[in-house]
């Protein structure tokens, strides 16, 4: 059986913070769950076979996607409830289930993400100069887009770059956001134009909207 990877004992606070999307909400802990810059999104049950939490959270019937990042876990729920009364519910839940030292994970997510960023970033049949083009791609996310993304409780991905477009993934919050689609293009396509000028265009998978 694989090693089960626990958040830090001690005393856990949480307080849930609004997201621009109105379906999410951001549970912050003052405990790590993974690494910075790695994160996994669950859109249903069947995703989070990794990862114990995320399926003890899918029991509650209003749970409709579950991401977790470094400090954070992002809900959102599918009914027509109301957030305040939903949050003691969930905020109770997350401290009693980290406190008694539940398995957040069954393998740590960081290898497998690793590996996927840099198969994306060197695709087999990509010409050296677009492997350059999508490691500088991937180092702005990382570093410039990321942490913004990461406030308002989700995640981007690289995907691809393929003849000027780049294709990201959206996770979290930012799947169904109403907003989504205009930070894409104001925000992060104005960005990698300007910084990098192959890029011509990029599209989201992820966007249910």
């Amino acid at each position: 059986m694989a090693e089960q990877l626990t958040a830090p004992a001690g005393p856990v606070s949480i307080y849930a913070e609004a997201s621009p999307n109105p379906e999410s909400m951001k549970f912050v802990l003052n405990a790590q769950l993974l690494a910075d810059g790695v994160s996994v999104d669950y859109p249903n049950l069947e995703a989070a076979a990794n990862s114990p939490l995320a399926q003890e959270l899918f029991n509650f019937d209003y749970v409709g996607r579950v991401f977790v990042a470094q400090n954070f876990v992002t809900i959102t729920k599918t009914t027509e409830h109301q957030w305040a009364q939903l949050i003691p519910e969930l905020r109770t839940f997350l401290k009693s289930y980290i406190e008694a030292n539940g398995p957040i994970f069954t393998v740590d997510p960081a290898a497998e993400q690793a590996a996927a960023q840099q198969a994306a970033a060197t695709p087999a049949n990509a010409s050296e100069a677009d492997q350059a083009t999508s490691q500088k791609i991937i180092d702005l996310l990382d570093n410039y887009v990321r942490p913004a993304v990461e406030q308002d409780g989700g995640n981007i991905t690289f995907k691809s770059f393929n003849d000027g477009i780049v294709t990201v993934n959206l996770q979290g919050s930012c799947s169904g956001c109403p907003s989504a689609t205009v930070t894409l293009k104001s925000g992060i396509e104005n960005l990698l134009k300007r910084m990098v000028p192959e890029v011509q265009s990029v599209v989201a998978e992820g966007i249910t909207i």
